[in-house]
């Protein structure tokens, strides 16, 4: 594996909890490279690491030991401001419960994390105009959340991490308050990004069929990868 094209590089990483008197060890020491461009799935069962991964991976937690890499950068080290900067800039978010304001436009949601950046207002739509259409929500701007669908949500969700341009985009089990048919819709967005935008995209999911279309799956149990498999 080419080093120089490591998006993200764990290092010996591992996470313990202290709850009360108890030590929950949540990962047990994980090294792996993820390059730009790869779409990634990351499985198991309850338990085994998958969330907490994920919240290092998207500097919303850190490390107990060991370090992480983002593009070439030790951000294991980093402040919480520093960390801030990195999630607002760098890595795009996809929940499971979408996340969006209800009573508010689907191009108003978009264009949040803009305004909070402090983009000016016209840019700013511009912008969430340009990342709705590429999610296929064209004409859909002007809807309020509470007026839509679920998968139209999960989309109105995508568009918005898309807005500040990220280099990743994690998305923890995005299909799982979708049903099947409007799952695979939204698993076609992410492959979409993936192969036509070389936006590395990263999924947390329990689901086989979510994970059929990664080109890698790395399989977590205990807080330890268990196989990492390339298709």
């Amino acid at each position: 594996m080419d080093s120089n094209n490591n998006l993200i590089h764990l290092e010996n990483v591992t996470k313990t909890y202290i709850m009360g008197e108890t030590q929950v060890h949540a990962l047990g020491g994980i090294s792996y490279s993820i390059q730009k461009g790869e779409l990634l799935a990351i499985m198991g069962p309850s338990g085994s690491g998958k969330s907490t991964i994920m919240n290092i991976i998207g500097c919303l937690d850190k490390p107990t030991r060991g370090k992480y890499f983002l593009e070439g950068k030790e951000v294991s080290t980093y402040n919480k401001n520093q960390l801030a900067h990195i999630r607002n800039k760098k890595i795009g978010f996809v929940f499971q419960n979408f996340n969006l304001l209800a009573r508010t436009t689907t191009l108003e949601n978009t264009e949040l994390p803009l305004l909070y950046s402090n983009v000016p207002a016209k840019k700013a739509r511009k912008i969430a105009l340009k990342s709705l259409s590429l999610v296929g929500l064209e004409g859909r701007e002007l809807h309020k959340s509470n007026q839509i669908s679920g998968g139209e949500k999960q989309r109105v969700a995508i568009a918005r991490a898309l807005v500040n341009n990220p280099s990743l985009i994690l998305a923890d089990e995005p299909t799982g308050n979708l049903d099947s048919k409007t799952g695979k819709e939204i698993i076609n967005v992410f492959k979409m990004l993936n192969t036509e935008k070389n936006i590395t995209v990263i999924l947390v999911t329990h689901d086989p069929d979510v994970a059929s279309i990664a080109r890698k799956i790395v399989h977590l149990k205990d807080g330890l990868i268990v196989n990492g498999k390339t298709e």
